[in-house]
């Protein structure tokens, strides 16, 4: 499918919790004028606690973005909180190849709207304020990442659709929608307060489109848990892509 605009964030290279293999059949099968990695593509946080990953299968997701932007597609990298050390190279204007590297960019819809695109870190008061106490967060996520990578394997080897144990147990966590609401109302706010019509994010691996206050919401979800992009058509539509489903839909299509 060929869109206007492809929004993909919170890849998490290097980290177990990875789904490259999905991300790998989605980048296949999609492209665009427009590529925005809107941070967190690399775990730099786990080389920082020894856990570094990296199998073949995410080097072959890394081949190919790295060819995507030496082609005709536009690749914006907004920088996250796990991959923040290349904030370093801001400093002195360097980039990754063809790839433009910045905290946040604007981006002007086909629907004539004015967007801000950010990873969102730099809006979350835990991530910004309190590092160590993300590091903490981390480790906890890692545990229910590990025991959502169980439950994939078991509804894999049963031939079952994919489907999120740690996405789920988020959703049950008073604690964890509340941060949700309040980070989406904070994003929301700001991008009113600077004239924006809206806001592009990633950062909290819940995919979302959704008008706050006057303000368009659009969050591209993740590939550790949800597998989702945001997309932005050729008509100017936008719309959240779940990979999984997709997929899942058209070996059932196929085999029927």
């Amino acid at each position: 499918m060929y869109y206007r605009t492809i929004v993909i964030s919170d890849i998490h290279l290097g980290s177990r919790g990875c789904q490259h293999e999905l991300l790998n059949n989605f980048l296949k099968n999609n492209s665009s004028d427009i590529l925005i990695l809107n941070g967190d593509i690399i775990d730099a946080w786990k080389i920082q606690q020894n856990k570094w990953k990296f199998s073949k299968g995410q080097n072959r997701v890394l081949r190919r973005l790295l060819k995507i932007s030496m082609g005709k597609t536009r690749v914006l990298y907004a920088i996250g909180n796990h991959d923040d050390f290349f904030r370093t190279l801001l400093k002195y204007n360097f980039g990754l190849g063809n790839i433009v590297l910045g905290n946040h960019f604007d981006h002007i819809g086909l629907d004539g709207k004015r967007y801000l695109i950010t990873h969102g870190d730099l809006f979350d008061g835990v991530t910004r304020m309190h590092r160590w106490l993300s590091f903490l967060g981390d480790k906890a996520y890692d545990a229910m990442l590990m025991m959502n990578g169980i439950w994939h394997w078991v509804r894999r080897i049963l031939k079952l659709e994919y489907w999120s144990l740690s996405q789920y147990l988020k959703k049950q966590v008073k604690q964890a929608v509340n941060f949700v609401m309040e980070f989406e109302d904070t994003l929301s706010e700001y991008c009113k307060s600077k004239g924006y019509d809206g806001v592009i994010c990633g950062h909290i691996h819940t995919p979302e489109i959704k008008e706050i206050n006057g303000v368009t919401y659009m969050n591209s979800g993740d590939w550790v848990e949800s597998c989702t992009a945001l997309v932005e058509t050729v008509d100017g539509e936008w719309q959240i892509i779940r990979w999984a489903e997709v997929k899942k839909s058209d070996e059932d299509n196929h085999n029927n």
